[in-house]
C-alpha cells in the first residue's frame, strides 16, 4: 500500500470511506476491506457509526497500530472545549484509545479558528489524535488556519475535502503541497459520475480495467493525494484495490487533464464560499 509521508502524517494512499453506511452493513465493511488490505478507514461524528466502525476494527482482528483511522467533528462544535467534548465521545464509540487524524469535519461562520486550532493541538499533544487538520475549508480560509495554526506553533497535517477527475482542486492542491501537507480526496468517483464519462471509459477499455479504477488512478497519479470511495460490498472494495496496481500513462493523464472541472457533488446549504470563503 502506497502513503504519504510528511513531518506530520503517514498516511495509506487508498482508504475506505463510510458515509453513509451503518450498523452492521459498515461494521463489515470494515471488516471486509481490512481483509482485503486496506489499512485506511475513515469516519466522521456525524456519520452515526462510529460504533460500528469500531466493531469492524475489533472484528477484524488487524493489530490497532497498523490502521490508520480518521475521525471528524461536525461543524455545530465551533470552539476548542466543545470540539474536545465530542472527541471524547467519538472516542468511546470508536473503542480506540486514539484516532491516526482528526478534522474539524466543515467550518461555519461561528467558528473561533484560534480556539478550535488550540484545541485540537492539545489533543494531538495529549497522544489521543497522531495527526490533526480541516476538511472542507476554500482556499482562503486554508491558508488563515494554516497562518494561524503557525502562530500558534499548530502544524496541520491534512485537508479533506471533495476532489475527482471532475473537478478542479488544484488551488487548494497546491497550498497543501506548498506548507506539507497531505490531501484526502472524499467523493473520487465524483458520486459515480466520473465512471460515465466516456473519456474515463476509453480509457478504461484501453488498459483492460474499469473507468472507476482509472479515476482512482487518476488521483493516485497527483503527488500527496490520498482518497476514500465508499464502497460496502467485498468486490466493490476489491476492484477499487485494485486501482493501485494501474498505472496511467501521459496520454491518459493528457485527456484527463482536458476534462472540463467544474462539477461539484457536495455542496450543502452551510458549504462554505468556495471562492472567496
Amino acid at each position: 500500500m502506497p502513503v504519504i509521508e510528511t513531518p506530520n502524517i503517514r498516511m495509506p494512499r487508498l482508504g475506505l470511506g463510510t458515509w453513509p453506511m451503518k450498523g452492521t452493513e459498515c461494521s463489515a465493511a470494515v471488516q471486509s476491506a481490512l481483509s482485503l488490505g486496506y489499512r485506511h478507514i475513515d469516519t466522521a461524528e456525524m456519520y452515526g457509526n462510529e460504533e460500528a466502525v469500531g466493531a469492524g476494527l475489533a472484528a477484524s482482528g488487524v493489530p490497532r497500530g497498523e490502521i490508520f483511522l480518521t475521525t471528524k467533528i461536525w461543524n455545530d462544535k465551533t470552539n476548542g472545549a466543545a470540539i474536545r467534548s465530542a472527541f471524547d465521545a467519538s472516542l468511546k464509540r470508536l473503542a480506540t484509545p486514539y484516532v491516526d487524524l482528526l478534522l474539524i469535519h466543515w467550518p461555519s461562520p461561528e467558528l473561533d479558528l484560534p480556539d478550535a486550532l488550540a484545541g485540537l493541538a492539545a489533543i494531538r499533544a495529549e497522544g489521543r489524535a497522531k495527526a490533526i487538520g480541516v476538511s472542507n475549508f476554500p482556499p482562503k480560509l486554508l491558508q488563515r488556519a494554516i497562518d494561524q495554526g503557525g502562530d500558534q506553533g499548530v502544524s496541520l497535517a491534512c485537508l479533506q475535502v471533495e476532489c475527482h477527475a471532475l473537478l478542479d482542486q488544484s488551488k487548494l492542491l497546491g497550498i497543501c503541497r506548498a506548507n506539507g501537507m497531505a490531501l484526502t480526496a472524499y467523493s473520487p468517483l465524483g458520486k459515480g459520475n466520473a465512471p460515465n464519462e466516456p473519456a474515463l471509459q476509453d480509457i478504461a477499455r484501453k488498459h483492460g480495467a474499469s473507468a472507476a479504477q482509472v479515476a482512482l488512478a487518476w488521483l493516485l497519479a497527483q503527488p500527496g493525494v490520498a482518497m476514500v470511495p465508499k464502497a460496502a460490498s467485498p468486490a466493490r472494495q476489491a476492484e477499487n484495490l485494485a486501482a493501485l496496481d494501474l498505472k496511467l500513462d501521459a496520454d491518459d493523464l493528457a485527456v484527463i487533464a482536458a476534462l472540463p472541472k467544474d462539477r461539484r457533488f457536495v455542496n450543502p446549504g452551510m458549504a462554505p464560499d468556495w471562492v472567496n470563503g
